[in-house]
């Protein structure tokens, strides 16, 4: 049965439940979504509890039409406008999120035909019960069809609103990051959020032979390239299966190349004491760990005990067996002796808009106000952080904003107000370095995400 016939109700019974049928892949992102916009989740952590009875073409399918759609949210609204001639935001939630979908496989997705992408999107509308909008999906997709080259940045003349409809992103960001980098980076940067970013991991010093993990990728399959960015990193492309079953074991860990660098700067030596002070879920507390062996201690601290539980996990995994995990605030005097550890990392709460590429929701979410917030957050957990290194020791800051005011201004203001700290120049590649000393990375320059690593020391 065609699908307007049965968006209009059906003939049969048979039709009719014939028509209601969707793929397991938009079953499941349609919900994601919802839980996404309604529930405030985070879409990353919904896609890696899909049912891994699902086969791997369907999970594969869920994975990017979730976080397409998310990427490409605004960019479609407007398209939905111009079909339907309504406001996205009048639309019932339901209706615009199958819409979302409908319209981002039609033009982002070219191996799937048109006749399943509306048909389906037409039986998301009866799944959520909202048979009467069927019609409206029906002849938007339909439109669509008929109109593939519409362009919705096409007519805006005044730029910064073309760039923010052509990247789909808040103006507000667009704006922002304009006003702080220039035309050409904030455009380049923008339109890197909405790539795929590739897999990056670590073999696990210790539980695996780094040889042995690279070769049983190169064996399954996988395409492996060294980090330009952090030492030890690796990419891969494909061997997915493979990739899981030795993360799952231990013998590797996925972790972005930035957010490898961080234990290389901190660059803790054998008998020292350490501190992660934002440690969950613990990618850089391990990564740590597992460089230096010897260390004396390590100690993971978070604000809630659930987060501990996952610092654990992921350290019970990698063998560590040497952590302390401490639960406290960090926005208060921390529980710790003055002048105690050696290093000290804080990898502080952020906005996140280096890692647009893999919580693209974050974009829909924070506000200009949500940073100012985080900067004055960030500087009170440095300032404590600060009272527990000793002379002589190292402070790292790192967050994965690129917003400044989280970044190079709170290292301005840490160091205009502890005399008795000075920054540390990092070496690394040029093209990684910032004003000061500081580290930056990039998803448009270097394929990561975005990073900004400062480290401090305490003046004997």
């Amino acid at each position: 049965m065609k699908a307007g016939k049965a968006a209009g109700g059906g003939r049969k019974a048979e039709g009719a439940k014939s028509a209601r049928v969707v793929s397991p892949a938009r079953r499941e992102a349609f919900n994601i979504l919802r839980r996404v916009e309604e529930e405030g989740a985070f879409s990353t952590v919904l896609l890696a509890s899909v049912d891994e009875g699902m086969r791997a073409e369907d999970r594969a399918l869920a994975y990017e039409l979730v976080l397409g759609v998310l990427r490409w949210q605004l960019f479609l609204d407007v398209l939905i406008e111009h079909y339907s001639s309504r406001r996205a935001a009048s639309l019932d939630a339901p209706v615009r999120r199958a819409l979302r979908l409908g319209l981002y496989q039609l033009r982002f997705l070219s191996r799937i035909p048109q006749s399943a992408v509306v048909n389906e999107s037409v039986n998301l509308a009866h799944l959520a019960r909202l048979r009467s909008a069927a019609p409206l999906i029906n002849a938007v997709l339909r439109r669509a069809t008929r109109e593939p080259d519409y362009d919705p940045a096409a007519e805006v003349a005044e730029p910064l609103e073309r760039l923010s409809i052509e990247t789909s992103h808040p103006r507000w960001l667009v704006e922002r990051w304009v006003d702080a980098f220039g035309m050409e980076e904030a455009a380049a940067f923008a339109r890197a959020n909405n790539e795929a970013p590739p897999t990056a991991f670590r073999v696990v010093s210790g539980r695996a032979d780094g040889r042995e993990v690279l070769g049983e990728l190169r064996a399954a399959g996988g395409v492996l390239q060294e980090s330009r960015i952090a030492p030890g990193a690796w990419r891969i492309e494909g061997a997915g299966r493979s990739l899981r079953e030795l993360a799952h074991a231990g013998k590797i860990y996925l972790q972005d190349e930035a957010s490898q660098l961080v234990a290389h700067v901190l660059d803790a030596r054998a008998g020292e004491r350490v501190l992660d002070i934002c440690a969950a879920p613990g990618s850089k507390t391990t990564h740590v760990a597992t460089r230096t062996e010897d260390l004396s201690l390590i100690v993971a601290g978070d604000l809630h005990e659930h987060r501990l539980r996952a610092i654990k996990e992921a350290a019970s995994r990698q063998g560590i067996k040497n952590l302390g995990l401490v639960a406290h605030d960090a926005e208060t005097s921390l529980p710790f002796p003055e002048n105690f550890f050696d290093r000290v990392l804080v990898d502080a709460p952020c906005t996140g808009t280096g890692t647009l590429r893999r919580n693209p929701e974050i974009r829909w979410r924070i506000t200009d106000r949500d940073v100012a917030t985080l900067a004055a957050r960030q500087e009170r957990i440095l300032a404590h952080a600060a009272r527990t290194l000793r002379p002589g020791g190292r402070l790292v800051y790192s967050t994965c904003s690129v917003e400044r005011e989280e970044n190079e201004e709170v290292a301005a203001r840490f160091l205009a107000s502890e005399k008795d700290f000075g920054q540390v120049a990092l070496t690394a590649p040029l093209s990684l370095r910032s004003a000061g000393g500081c580290l930056r990375v990039w998803p448009h320059r270097d394929g990561a995400d975005g990073f900004f690593i400062a480290a401090f020391e305490r003046k004997g």
